[in-house]
């Protein structure tokens, strides 16, 4: 039987798209691509190289070093997923901070960035058997993808869960700030002129504002499974 399709998965920031994502690529035995990943990467590279800050952003020059960018997912047999490494290096850690994540946003509206990383994303996905999360997969990346979904929840659960998540790392992180980071990248994501976030009119969505972990994955399988069969 062959179960190799496309699946998109579009959504806010922190509900969940990419653990979702890692649980349904082991489960079908799909290629998991974390596009969040790839802008963070692009971020982590900007800050490093003093393109960005609290007050100021040189997006010419980030745009004319974007060719001195190498990205690549290499998989983590002890973890069970692929973690991102930049120019080499692994920075699955350091693009998950709060640092990163107040400046993403604006890299990510960057024409020339969004270019670049989703004709990489196309290469990663030529075969189907895939599974990518982001804000513009299924618009964009994969306009013809075999499941479409779009993640959203509150903006006080996405921030308790982000919050929790930071802690347990051990960063020293205010609710009050990452609230007004969940917020602020839901205004960017989808007021930016190239790529907005917006739900696929194909698109299902998927408000998990009140649901565990577990019984969004059943759910998630479940409209997998429809669709496999749909398509034998």
């Amino acid at each position: 039987m062959n179960n190799k399709i496309t699946i998109a998965i579009d959504g806010f920031s922190s509900t969940g798209k990419s653990t979702i994502a890692k649980l349904i690529a082991k489960k079908y035995n799909f290629i998991y691509v974390d596009t969040g990943a790839m802008y963070r990467a692009v971020t982590l590279f900007a800050i490093e190289n003093n393109f960005i800050g609290s007050d100021f952003f040189d997006s010419e020059s980030l745009v004319s070093n974007l060719k001195n960018i190498s990205l690549k997912f290499i998989f983590n047999e002890e973890l069970g997923f692929a973690e991102m490494y930049l120019n080499g290096v692994n920075v699955e850690q350091e693009i998950r901070s709060l640092k990163v994540s107040q400046f993403v946003s604006k890299i990510a509206e960057i024409s020339e960035v969004r270019k670049k990383l989703v004709l990489e994303q196309q290469k990663m996905g030529e075969n189907d058997g895939v599974v990518m999360d982001g804000r513009d997969i299924g618009t964009v990346v994969f306009p013809n993808a075999d499941l479409k979904l779009f993640m959203t929840a509150s903006a006080d659960k996405r921030a308790t869960r982000r919050y929790k998540e930071l802690i347990d790392r051990g960063d020293d992180v205010s609710f009050k700030d990452i609230l007004f980071n969940v917020q602020e990248r839901d205004r960017i994501d989808s007021t930016r002129k190239d790529s907005p976030l917006v739900m696929a009119e194909d698109a299902i969505e998927f408000d998990n504002s009140d649901m565990g972990i577990n019984e969004q994955f059943e759910r998630v399988c479940s409209l997998i499974d429809q669709k496999i069969a749909q398509i034998q």
